[in-house]
């Protein structure tokens, strides 16, 4: 399982926007950017600031995307409070 962040590119392209442009509007660094395109995780405030500069909700830029074999359980340890 892991985070997809191909919402929000394809809502960049809808609204003729690039990365860059993304950064400047925001003020996040180009590491988030990159982590971003990379599908790695990145601090919720990063995500927040991109929503209120898209004006959106955080489901219109990001999803989970499950493995395919369906093995996405979450494991947790004995004696956690999960």
């Amino acid at each position: 399982m892991k985070i997809s962040y191909k919402k929000l590119w394809k809502m960049l392209i809808d609204k003729n926007m690039n990365r860059q442009d993304l950064r400047r509007m925001t003020g996040i660094s180009s590491t988030a950017i990159a982590k971003m395109g990379k599908c790695e995780n990145v601090n919720t405030d990063i995500l927040l600031r991109i929503c209120a500069a898209l004006k959106c909700d955080i489901t219109e830029i990001m999803e989970i995307e499950y493995d395919e074999l369906g093995s996405d359980s979450v494991k947790f340890m004995p004696g956690s409070d999960a």
